[in-house]
């Protein structure tokens, strides 16, 4: 492959766009980078214009969800680049981690999308490689093992995970973590963009699905290692992140589920939301955690629940085709 585009979505993440771009040059393949803006109040478009005059800036007024950014960026990009990478700004490029990726898209023609191992800052392994939600792992987020359930679920194929990840050889998944993904562009061309009816949460896992629907492989490749610091973005407004991701996972099923799981699905997130606001209101009285802090959880939750009573079940065919 000649060249990769590089997509780069930010919001208020100044510091880490900084070391996520610097990782880059290290990078020996020719790249063209585009940082998406989604609005930032801190230093990221200066920072940008300021320390990286290479990188081509897309500034967005308002935030109009990852997804929507992601595919303004890959619009950018697609005609000029054999494969899009796109990146979370808070990763770390390890060196040769983007050229790993890109000889195994070279090497097998019928991957369309590759992803590769995360690392937390500490050097240990992230998970990043998993099995498209169904109502077991529904059941296991609500529920956690641990928590609920028993612990040893947690890793288990029925929460999603794959045991190969612990090893050292490629292996074809689901999807893997959003934060680093190397996807050609004729898989692209063919089966469109991200949804950007997706806010935030659950795009990455939609795209991966019509991939696969689509006929093309999507594998994990451990040789290519990022690092992730995961939550940058998202931590700044904790309850409305929580909002967006249930709401999130209700599109997807809405998309791809049975009418039948789709209802399933439903009493699952209600038990479960009920669950939680009964646990708040116990760490609340018991002095685990303070007043705004109870208040920002049950505003999440009882929003959730009330998305969730206006959850209608839909035929899958009707959003598939």
């Amino acid at each position: 492959m000649n060249t990769i585009g590089v997509v780069v979505v930010s919001y208020n993440t100044a510091s880490l766009l900084r070391r996520c771009l610097a990782s880059l040059a290290s990078c020996r393949l020719s790249l063209q980078i585009v940082v998406v803006d989604n609005g930032s109040l801190d230093d990221s478009v200066a920072l940008v214009q300021r320390e990286f005059p290479h990188v081509m800036l897309r500034e967005r007024p308002e935030n109009p969800g990852y997804a929507a950014a992601c595919n303004e960026g890959i619009a950018w990009l697609s005609n000029n680049c054999d494969a899009i990478l796109v990146l979370n700004p808070d990763t770390e490029v390890l060196p040769g981690a983007i050229e790993t990726m890109a000889d195994f898209l070279a090497i097998h023609p019928r991957v369309g999308l590759v992803g590769p191992r995360l690392l937390n800052p500490d050097g240990s392994l992230q998970r990043a490689a998993f099995r498209f939600p169904d109502l077991i792992t529904t059941a296991l987020d609500l529920f956690p093992p641990g928590e609920v359930l028993p612990g040893r679920l947690y890793d288990s194929w029925w929460h999603g995970r794959y045991p190969y990840e612990l090893g050292n050889e490629a292996f074809p998944i689901d999807y893997p973590l959003g934060a680093c993904m190397l996807v050609r562009t004729s898989t692209i061309a063919e089966v469109g963009g991200m949804d950007e009816d997706y806010f935030m949460y659950c795009e990455e896992i939609d795209w991966c699905r019509r991939i696969k629907q689509a006929g093309w492989a999507i594998w994990h490749v451990p040789a290519a290692q990022v690092i992730h610091v995961g939550g940058a973005a998202t931590s700044q407004f904790r309850w409305r992140m929580q909002v967006a991701l249930w709401q999130a996972r209700q599109r997807y099923m809405r998309k791809f589920a049975s009418p039948t799981v789709q209802r399933l699905f439903r009493v699952l997130l209600v038990i479960g939301m009920l669950r939680l606001i009964g646990k708040t209101w116990y760490t609340y009285l018991t002095g685990q955690i303070d007043r705004d802090v109870l208040r920002g959880q049950l505003l999440a939750y009882g929003t959730i629940l009330q998305k969730t009573h206006n959850f209608s079940p839909i035929p899958v065919a009707k959003v598939t085709r």
